[in-house]
């Protein structure tokens, strides 16, 4: 087999996460993809994929052929398709995760006007709240709130944003408004589940104090909406993102309390710790629709301010 037919095929492991799932969708028997990726191992002398019987992981010398692969697939692609046309005419998939309520309110609505503009656009939008390995997940771009641990990803504020206590007016009517972070072991709290674990511990900085508690959870969900929703209806008070719940605070759905704190899920001081960011790989050669995707996601956020 050539290198580039190799290159489709790594592609393809990662991102159906195994050997037997990448065959069936490039028509291949699980010998056969087992025999290249060894014969692909052996040519460059490293190993690429760290396997175990339910789950594969990139090695550093696979992380960096990964990259190397995407990169040359889709210049390629875009190659191809200017071929075709004649022009740089902009097609090809593209695909966005974003959290739920995010994604739903916002993502959604600027990703449909973009793919009206370049109708040969096919968009692909993933909510989820859990935390993705960009690099093992074959999406194009993540939106995520917080600051960015992965160097080797480029990281773009789309909002400036900060976490906020929140809670129906019917509920806190019931329940009374905590006064301070320690009342919380009072109320009814809605905790969010993120990567298997549940996000018990809320932490609050006052000028130069910092409170972290721990919370006994009332409802627990990884879907950031059902917890909007749960608030809304008078289940308990949430640890949000203003731009989640703005509109509802306008229309006074929810309300907030102890706004003279600081807050978020991390020990973090910094203002930008629950900003929203799109995040995305560093590649020399990005594919013209992730390009402009970009800027349009970029220039659309920028109007929300004005």
């Amino acid at each position: 087999m050539d290198k580039f037919s190799d290159m489709a095929l790594f592609v393809s492991i990662i991102k159906n996460q195994g050997l037997a799932a990448a065959g069936r969708e490039l028509g291949l028997s699980p010998a056969s993809v087992t025999a290249r990726l060894q014969a692909l191992e052996d040519r460059y002398g490293v190993k690429l994929l760290n396997r175990s019987t339910r789950h594969i992981s990139l090695t550093d010398s696979g992380a960096l052929y990964h990259q190397a692969c995407l990169e040359i697939l889709e210049s390629v692609e875009e190659t191809e398709n200017r071929l075709q046309t004649g022009n740089s005419e902009v097609r090809g998939a593209l695909k966005i995760s974003a959290p739920r309520d995010i994604g739903k309110q916002y993502i959604s609505p600027i990703l449909s006007a973009f793919a009206k503009q370049y109708q040969d656009v096919t968009p692909y939008l993933y909510l989820n709240d859990n935390l993705t390995n960009l690099a093992e997940s074959g999406f194009d771009i993540v939106i995520r709130y917080g600051e960015l641990a992965d160097s080797n990803l480029i990281s773009r504020k789309l909002a400036p944003s900060q976490r906020v206590l929140c809670a129906s007016p019917s509920y806190l009517a019931h329940k009374g408004t905590p006064l301070t972070p320690q009342d919380l072991a009072d109320h009814d709290c809605l905790a969010m589940i993120r990567g298997g674990e549940a996000l018990k511990t809320w932490h609050f900085q006052d000028g130069t104090k910092h409170h972290a508690i721990t919370i006994t959870p009332k409802r627990l969900s990884d879907d950031g909406e059902v917890i909007r929703q749960w608030a809304i209806n008078d289940a308990g008070i949430a640890l949000k993102s203003i731009l989640d719940v703005q509109d509802d605070l306008k229309q006074q759905r929810l309300v907030t309390v102890l706004d003279g704190y600081m807050k978020n899920f991390n020990a973090s001081t910094s203002a930008a710790g629950a900003d929203l960011n799109v995040i995305y790989l560093s590649r020399q050669y990005q594919p013209k629709r992730i390009r402009l995707f970009l800027d349009y996601l970029i220039e659309k956020f920028g109007e929300l301010d004005k």
